[in-house]
């Protein structure tokens, strides 16, 4: 008889535990049990649904399907009322400048509605920055409403913090084309440790560098574009003012112009000593955990070198560029400068200059984001020998391209 009742009460705990935390009982959950039971029951392995409804993020005036459209939609200020410190830490930091960033770039408004609005292009990833309400009122809100910054990391409808802090959960928008930290995160001596031994967690994840302390805000030194100002070497600062020339921040003359505000305003680069050096010293802080100070320093110093020979090849290769839309041999659009519009990304008209998008965006970007993600085959040969190639291709269409302009001119 008493094994039987330890049978009873160990298999009662075994099964408790198995099954998800149950809901708080709502009228919500009744109908949605039905209509959409995945989502209920998402929600019922969640820690929030052991205290909380549906309608405490949804609102209640929303009760049967001929008033759907009152349900609310929750925005940052939602989760803010719970989780107010790691809400003011990420509207201090980059990611809720998602959308934002790429509202302002010329590039995004020739795009299709389903692409950015529709987020089935950048505007998948870049959804981030519903600070509110109101903010689903904008013109690209208007097209495709949904969409939410918390549960980008922490998918609806469980909303896990163990979730979150998994590498998976930045896996998809950091990665393929022009970010692919998944990549070169999972395939460097960082990543292998951590995904061999998990429960170990012998290597750094993306959060224990970028995240460190759970800190919300996930800014880095050098930020998307690779630039930053002051710069004390010379000769670099005279390859990153040819760059800055080609993503339209300075004109032709090295004067600031309007799309200066735009790079500020999506916090997409470090324009003082000050806050890079701030940025630095939070990740380096990271890696002494485990590595000795003379040897972040020297693989810190490394990567900024990678950066600079990138940066090298890339300004020789806008310059090229440049001088045929100042000669004349690419047609320069009425209301452009003869600089190559690099936020233009591919929407370009000639080879040679679709080229110089991919060396800006794919090349260069792997060439540093692999040095400083401890990556040397990324940085190689996705990076630094695609940019060398690139710039190959680009000397040599330089020369057929004059040589076809002067042969037109004389005929």
């Amino acid at each position: 008889m008493r094994k039987a009742v330890l049978f009873v009460a160990v298999t009662a705990i075994i099964v408790g535990s198995a099954l998800p935390v149950l809901a708080v009982s709502s009228d919500c959950e009744d109908c949605h049990a039905t209509i959409s039971p995945l989502m209920v029951k998402d929600f019922n392995r969640g820690v929030m649904s052991k205290t909380m409804t549906c309608a405490d993020c949804h609102g209640e005036e929303h009760t049967s399907a001929d008033d759907v459209e009152k349900a609310k939609l929750p925005t940052i200020a939602t989760c803010q009322a719970c989780h107010e410190e790691q809400a003011e830490q990420y509207l201090a930091g980059k990611h809720a400048k998602g959308l934002l960033a790429i509202e302002v770039l010329p590039f995004t408004h020739g795009q299709p509605d389903a692409y950015i609005e529709g987020q089935k292009g950048c505007g998948g990833c870049h959804t981030l920055g519903m600070l509110d309400e109101s903010a689903r009122k904008s013109e690209g809100r208007q097209y495709h409403k949904y969409g939410m910054d918390c549960q980008n990391c922490h998918t609806r409808h469980a909303f896990s913090k163990a979730e979150a802090q998994e590498p998976e959960a930045c896996r998809t928008c950091h990665m393929g084309f022009d970010h692919p930290q998944w990549e070169m995160w999972s395939s460097s001596k960082h990543g292998v440790a951590y995904l061999l031994d998990r429960e170990a967690h012998r290597g750094p994840t993306c959060q224990d560098c970028h995240m460190a302390e759970g800190d919300h805000r996930v800014r880095t030194p050098w930020g998307f574009l690779g630039v930053r100002l002051p710069e004390e070497d010379e000769e670099w600062m005279g390859y990153r003012a040819t760059i800055l020339m080609g993503l339209g921040v300075l004109d032709a003359e090295g004067q600031p112009t309007p799309l200066l505000d735009v790079v500020v305003a999506g916090d997409m680069a470090r324009l003082d000593a000050e806050s890079f050096n701030a940025e630095r010293k939070r990740i380096t802080d990271v890696c002494a955990k485990c590595h000795s100070p003379s040897y972040v320093d020297a693989n810190i110093a490394n990567a900024d070198k990678m950066l600079k020979e990138a940066d090298k090849l890339f300004a020789e290769a806008i310059t090229i560029i440049k001088d045929l839309r100042k000669d004349g041999v690419i047609t320069v659009k009425e209301g452009n400068g003869v600089y190559p519009q690099l936020l233009s990304f591919y929407e370009v008209d000639t080879k040679v200059e679709q080229i110089l998008y991919e060396m800006f965006m794919d090349h260069r970007m792997k060439t540093f984001m692999g040095a400083f993600h401890i990556n040397p085959d990324y940085t190689t040969w996705y990076g630094y020998a695609k940019m060398k190639k690139d710039l190959v291709e680009i000397k040599e269409l330089d020369h057929h391209m004059r040589a076809a302009f002067e042969a037109e001119k004389a005929s």
